[in-house]
């Protein structure tokens, strides 16, 4: 037990620096490509550059201030372990914001929209990898696709397409379209960096304590499990499990996999396509 609990922590402090590092890394993208050239980032940060722009007040000030009810949200839908390491990477992040210079590595904005959106994908992968998250919108989302037919990707994106419209109505029609280019660079290299970060995964799961990692899921989660019984060629008698969740819940789930069975075997796959209810409304919510 103490072996167990000493690895937990050294895992939680590994996480941090991750979190700590992706952080970095993707305000640095934001101050040294993007920014300098007028090229949006996604969701609050795109907002908070907007907002900046107009008012002069600081982005890293906006960013905590605009996050701050889709953290909220988050701890309803996810819990405190995914808003005490996204508070602390968003903090993180727009104070890296404000300290950075905002040098200008080009002047060219096609290279600043391909080398902002790889850096800015890189930093925001390692946050999420982490059980982290700078920017909220996703949270948010979360939220919305339980009450309609909306995926989390169709919200996210649909929120992201007013704000380059906005930028293009401000900055030039050429930065809405980098800005638009920019995110579809992050989002893939974040598929990369987070083991195939679709909006949506599928995850098996063959385990001796099924019953309790299942309830923990539901619980925890709001996500409905599908029991299967399997039998291995050498493990004898197991109970599969089925379900589907979104990338920031991914790791919180691997979490809840651990703690009730270390020795558990998962896997990710991605989900190109959901019909149907997913996701299920805990006990008491209306």
């Amino acid at each position: 037990m103490e072996t167990f609990t000493s690895n937990k922590k050294v895992r939680e402090v590994l996480s941090f620096l991750v979190i700590t590092l992706g952080a970095c890394i993707a305000a640095t993208a934001m101050d040294l490509f993007l920014m300098p050239v007028k090229i949006l980032d996604g969701g609050v940060v795109g907002v908070s550059f907007i907002i900046n722009q107009l008012t002069t007040v600081p982005m890293g000030i906006v960013i905590v201030i605009l996050n701050i009810p889709f953290f909220i949200v988050g701890y309803k839908q996810i819990g405190k372990g995914f808003v005490v390491k996204a508070t602390y990477a968003m903090i993180l992040f727009s104070v890296m914001l404000e300290v950075l210079d905002t040098v200008q590595a080009t002047d060219d904005p096609l290279l600043s929209t391909v080398f902002g959106g790889l850096f800015l994908g890189i930093g925001v992968g390692l946050v999420l990898k982490s059980g982290g998250c700078i920017d909220g919108t996703e949270a948010a989302a979360l939220l919305i696709s339980k009450k309609t037919r909306l995926s989390v990707g169709q919200i996210i994106l649909g929120i992201n397409i007013v704000i380059y419209c906005a930028a293009g109505y401000l900055f030039g029609a050429d930065r809405a379209m980098y800005s638009l280019m920019t995110y579809f660079i992050t989002s893939r290299v974040i598929d990369g960096v987070q083991t195939g970060l679709e909006q949506a995964k599928a995850v098996t799961i063959i385990t001796n304590n099924a019953s309790s990692i299942a309830d923990n899921i539901y619980k925890k989660l709001g996500r409905t499990v599908t029991l299967i019984e399997g039998e291995g060629l050498i493990s004898g008698k197991k109970v599969v499990l089925y379900c589907v969740v979104t990338r920031i819940e991914l790791h919180e789930l691997y979490k809840l996999i651990h703690d009730d069975d270390n020795s558990a075997f998962v896997t990710v796959s991605d989900v190109s396509e959901i019909v149907g209810k997913h996701i299920k409304k805990r006990k008491g919510e209306s």
